[in-house]
Order: structure tokens, then C-alpha cells, then sequence
């Protein structure tokens, strides 16, 4: 049966990528100062620049800061003043002050869940940023371990399950990405439960999951319906034992 529950943290147990999104319309509207940022495709060029520095700057406002001053330069062909760069950096600081506000209900699904099975919350990005988002959003008690990783990959995975002596299959994850909660655990044998976010950051849309890993997954539309997915996984999970 299912013992150990992974709960993500952005976008899963509180907000997130909106402000980002509001990030990134700030960061439009300065580089709209110096050139047509339809033609130039701002956007465009900040995901690549982004998706390029992920393995030097890893996730978070600190790389998305590094980031948007890069494309800037790039984009206005070096013409940006050093008064605009100093309003993204300004951006980027506003994204890592921003308040944790947990989505409704999440902290009673998470209670639910840890009523019956070992949980473990496992989020990605930037290590200062995410430990004070955990502290603020007053969830750390009830998960039996916390770990902030990088990446969130089937290496990843693989190592967590290690250090609790579980095999995939008494392993589930919720999680409101694809491409990080979901595909990795399912391609290690694991089971999600996909809860998607309204906005979602393009580079976590990219996943291979097909109708064959279907069974291994259950999509909910709110944190009051995770515990009654868990149940049915757990069902499934016993099937197969």
C-alpha cells in the first residue's frame, strides 16, 4: 500500500507563479521603452534565456532576476539604462518578499493525508527563498521531512525513496507540474496526483506522460479533493501488491 505522500510546495500548498507573471508584465512594460516588444518577442526570448541559465542559476526569482537583466541587455541591443536595470533588480526583490498565502483548504487536505500515511514535503528552487516560504506558511509540522532540491527528476526521486527504504510503488506525489510532480514518479513506478494550477510557467507544461500512464494518476481540482485521490491510488496501489 501507499506509505509515504510527497506534497510540491509553489503553486501546490500556496501561490506562486502569479506573481512571477506579474513580474514579468513589469518586466515587459520597461523593455517596451526601447523597443516594440511584439516584434521583438520579449517573452520569447526571456523563456530561451531562462530555460539556457536553469544549470548555472537553477530556479527562482534570483535566476528569473539574472535572467530578465540578461534578455534587457540583449533584446535593447546593450541601450538600457543602468536606472532600468536597477528597477528589474528591484523586480526580482519584490518576487522573493512576497507573502505566502496557501491555497484554501490545503493545510486541512495535508492533515488528512498525514492521518493515514507518512508525508514529505519536496519543492524546487531557490534554497533561502523556499526555507522562509515553508517557515511563513506554518505547514512544517506536519510533514515528516522537508527537502528543497534543485531539480525534481527521477534521480531525485529515486534518492528520497532510498533514504526512506520504499520502493516507487508505495509512493505517491501531488503536485501541480507535470513535467516535475508527476512524469518522474510515474516513470520510477510511483503514483500522482495532478492538481493544476490556473497559471502555469511554460517550461513545466513539457511532460511525455501518455494515455498509458493514465492509471497511475488522478487529476483534482481542489486541495478538499487530494485525500479522496489518495485513497483511490492507495486501492489501486494494493492491487498490484
Amino acid at each position: 500500500m501507499l506509505k509515504l505522500i510527497g506534497f510540491d510546495g509553489d503553486d501546490t500548498l500556496w501561490h506562486s507563479e502569479g506573481y512571477y507573471r506579474e513580474a514579468s508584465a513589469r518586466f515587459t512594460d520597461i523593455i517596451g521603452r526601447y523597443v516594440d516588444v511584439g516584434d521583438v518577442q520579449v517573452q520569447a526570448s526571456m523563456l530561451a534565456t531562462e530555460r539556457r541559465n536553469l544549470k548555472l542559476f537553477g530556479y527562482g526569482a534570483k535566476g528569473m532576476t539574472l535572467s530578465m537583466v540578461e534578455t534587457a541587455i540583449a533584446v535593447t541591443e546593450g541601450s538600457i539604462s543602468a536606472a532600468d536595470i536597477h528597477a528589474l533588480v528591484e523586480i526580482g526583490k519584490t518576487v522573493l518578499q512576497h507573502p505566502v498565502e496557501l491555497l484554501p483548504g490545503v493545510r486541512e487536505a495535508v492533515a488528512a493525508v498525514a492521518e493515514h500515511h507518512e508525508v514529505v514535503l519536496i519543492t524546487k528552487g531557490d534554497l533561502f527563498h523556499q526555507e522562509k516560504k515553508v517557515a511563513q506558511s506554518g505547514m512544517a509540522d506536519l510533514f515528516h521531512r522537508i527537502e528543497i532540491v534543485s531539480e525534481k527528476d527521477v534521480t531525485t526521486y529515486r534518492r528520497v525513496l532510498s533514504e526512506f527504504s520504499l520502493q516507487p510503488v508505495q509512493f505517491a506525489m501531488v503536485g501541480n507540474s507535470l513535467r516535475s510532480d508527476i512524469e518522474p514518479v510515474i516513470r520510477l513506478g510511483g503514483w500522482g496526483v495532478h492538481m493544476p494550477y490556473h497559471v502555469t510557467w511554460e517550461h513545466e507544461l513539457e511532460n511525455g506522460l501518455g494515455e498509458a500512464d493514465a492509471p497511475r494518476m488522478l487529476t483534482v481540482d481542489m486541495p478538499s479533493a487530494i485525500p479522496v485521490a489518495i485513497a483511490q491510488l492507495a486501492e489501486r496501489a494494493m492491487s498490484l501488491a
